[in-house]
C-alpha cells in the first residue's frame, strides 16, 4: 500500500465511522467540542496519520465533570434497581447493534486486527449485560448478635462518585468493565480515557446517552494531563472511589496520591504472565492456546503471556510449532482483509520491544522467527519466537506488550513453580498438562490472581479479573465487581 493511499483510507474510514461519534467530552450531559490550541490529535498507528482531535482536558474540566457527578449522584443512587439494569440492557443492546463500528473504530484509533476489535466489542458490551444482571442483586444481611441482644443488619450502599482510568490497549472493554459495576451498584462516574484512545470512549459515552444514563452521571474528560488531573479529582473529597487499569509504576503513584485522602482504589496493573508446559501436555493444544494467550491485541494485553517456561524434553519442538504458526500471520493495516497482526499502539511501545528483543539477542537469544524491524510507515514489529534466552534476559524481567514469545526450559515441576514466581507481578498466569492433578497443583502454587489451565484464555464478565502482589489491588468482573463501588453499612437495631 502507498502512502497515498493509507492516508486516504485513514481520512475515509474515520468520516465514516466517526458520524455518530462526539469528538468533544461529556460533562454534565453536554458534549464539548476541541478549544483552539487545547486538543489532542489522535492518529492511526498504521499510517501515522492523524484522524481527528479531541479536546485536551484542563483540571478545571475535570472538577467541572466531579462537579455534575456530585450533583447527578442523589438522584442516580435513588433510582431503582430495576430501572438502572433496564438503561444497562439497553447499553448492551446498542453497543451489540454497532458491534460492527465500535470494531473499526477501536482498530482505526489503536491499529489491532480487526479480529481482534470484534472480539472486543463482543467482550465489552458483555459487561453491561452481566452488570444489568447483577444490579438487581445488591444483597445484605440480617443475623442476631450472638448474645441475642440485637439485631446485626448489614447493608450496602453506593460509594459515590468515582474516578475511572482507562488505558489505550482495550479501549471499550476496560471502559464498560468499570462503568457496568459503578452504574448497577448507584455510582457516577467521571471517566478519563487513554490519550492514545479516545474515540472508543467517547463512542461508548453516546451508547450510554441514548440508553437513557441521565446528564451527569457518566462523564468523560480525554486529557494528556492525566497526572495533574488524577491528583486534583484525588484531592476531591467528593471523589470516594479510583479504578486504575495501568503501569504498575503509575498505580503506586496514584495511590500515594488517593492515600492523602483515603480513597478507596481497585488497581489493576502490570503483568508478567508465565505460560508453562509441561512434556505429558498436549502440543498442539498448548501451542494454539499460547497463541491466544501471547497474540490477543498484539501481545498488547496485561495477561497476555510473557515468559514461556517449557519442559526440556520439548522445548524444542513446542518453539519450532509456536514459530510456524506465529511466523503465518499476516501483518498489515488492520482493517484490511486477512490482517492478523496489527501495529503497536505508538512509536515507543514499538521502539520498547525492538529493544528487548535486541537486547535477548545480543545475550544469546536465537530468533527463530521475526526479530527484525520492518521499518516503513507505521508502528509495527513483526511476531517474534525467541529461544535459548537467558535467565537475567530483561524482556523475562519486563511487561513486553508486543507479539513476542521468549522461551525458556525447566527441569523438572518445582523449578517451573519457582521461574514463574520469579517476579514482582502476579496477574495471569497458564498451565499446560496432561495431568489435572498436577495441573491444579501447580495452579494453586503459582502466584498469580488469575491462572488459565489447559487454557489461553482467563477472561470473562462473570469471573473476578484481577492480581497478586504487585500486580493490583480489587477485582473487577463477576458478583465482586460490583462489591468494589458499595459500603457496607452495619446497624444494630432492637425489635
Amino acid at each position: 500500500m502507498t502512502a497515498t493511499a493509507a492516508n486516504h483510507d485513514t481520512a475515509r474510514e474515520a468520516a465514516e465511522l466517526l458520524r455518530w461519534v462526539p469528538s468533544g467530552a461529556l460533562i454534565g450531559g453536554t458534549w464539548l467540542e476541541p478549544t483552539a490550541g487545547r486538543a489532542i490529535d489522535v492518529l492511526d498507528p498504521a499510517t501515522e496519520e492523524r484522524i481527528v482531535s479531541v479536546p485536551d482536558g484542563t483540571v478545571e474540566d475535570a472538577l467541572g465533570a466531579v462537579d455534575a457527578a456530585s450533583e447527578a449522584l442523589a438522584q442516580w443512587r435513588r433510582t431503582s434497581p430495576r430501572h438502572r439494569s433496564e438503561v444497562l440492557r439497553r447499553a448492551f443492546e446498542l453497543m451489540t447493534e454497532r458491534a460492527e463500528d465500535l470494531a473499526r473504530l477501536m482498530t482505526l484509533e489503536n491499529g489491532k486486527a480487526l479480529p481482534d476489535a470484534r472480539a472486543e466489542a463482543a467482550y465489552a458490551a458483555e459487561f453491561f449485560r452481566w452488570y444489568a444482571e447483577e444490579a438487581v442483586r445488591n444483597v445484605g444481611e440480617l443475623m442476631t448478635a450472638p448474645s441475642g441482644a440485637n439485631r446485626i443488619l448489614v447493608t450496602r450502599q453506593p460509594i459515590g462518585v468515582a474516578l475511572l482510568i482507562t488505558p489505550w490497549n482495550f479501549p471499550a472493554a476496560m471502559l464498560t468493565r468499570k462503568i457496568g459495576p459503578a452504574l448497577a451498584a448507584g455510582c457516577t462516574v467521571v471517566c478519563k480515557p487513554a490519550s492514545e484512545t479516545p474515540l472508543t470512549a467517547l463512542a461508548v459515552g453516546r451508547v450510554l446517552e441514548e440508553a437513557g444514563v441521565p446528564p451527569g452521571v457518566v462523564n468523560i474528560v480525554p486529557s494528556r494531563r492525566s497526572g495533574e488531573v488524577a491528583r486534583a479529582l484525588l484531592a476531591d473529597d467528593r471523589v470516594r472511589k479510583l479504578s486504575f487499569t495501568g503501569s504498575t509504576e503509575v498505580g503506586r503513584t496514584l495511590l500515594a496520591a488517593a492515600a492523602e485522602t483515603v480513597v478507596s482504589c481497585s488497581m489493576e496493573l502490570g503483568g508478567n504472565a508465565p505460560f508453562v508446559v509441561f512434556a505429558d501436555a498436549d502440543l498442539e493444544a498448548a501451542v494454539d492456546g499460547a497463541m491466544v494467550a501471547k497474540m490477543r491485541n498484539g501481545g498488547e494485553a496485561c495477561t497476555a503471556a510473557n515468559r514461556f517456561y517449557v519442559e526440556a524434553p520439548v522445548a524444542d519442538r513446542f518453539a519450532e510449532l509456536l514459530a510456524a504458526r506465529m511466523g503465518s500471520l499476516r501483518m498489515g493495516r488492520g482493517l484490511d482483509d486477512g490482517v492478523q497482526l496489527g501495529p503497536l499502539v505508538n512509536a515507543s511501545s514499538r521502539d520498547k520491544v525492538r529493544e528487548l528483543v535486541d537486547d535477548a539477542r545480543a545475550d544469546g537469544a536465537e530468533a527463530v522467527v521475526g526479530g527484525d524491524d520492518p521499518g516503513g510507515t507505521g508502528f509495527f514489529y513483526p511476531a517474534t519466537v525467541l529461544a535459548g534466552v537467558p535467565p537475567a534476559a530483561a524482556l523475562l524481567r519486563t511487561e513486553i506488550f508486543g507479539p513476542v514469545a521468549p522461551i525458556v526450559s525447566f527441569a523438572d515441576e518445582s523449578e517451573a513453580v519457582a521461574l514463574a514466581n520469579d517476579t514482582e507481578y502476579g496477574l495471569a498466569s497458564y498451565v499446560y498438562t496432561g495431568d489435572l492433578a498436577r495441573g491444579l497443583r501447580v495452579a494453586e502454587a503459582i502466584e498469580t490472581g488469575m491462572v488459565g489451565l489447559n487454557r489461553g484464555l482467563v477472561s470473562d464478565p462473570a469471573a473476578p479479573f484481577g492480581g497478586v502482589k504487585q500486580s493490583g489491588l480489587g477485582r473487577e468482573g463477576g458478583h465482586d465487581g460490583m462489591l468494589e463501588y458499595l459500603e457496607q453499612k452495619y446497624i444494630a437495631c432492637t425489635w
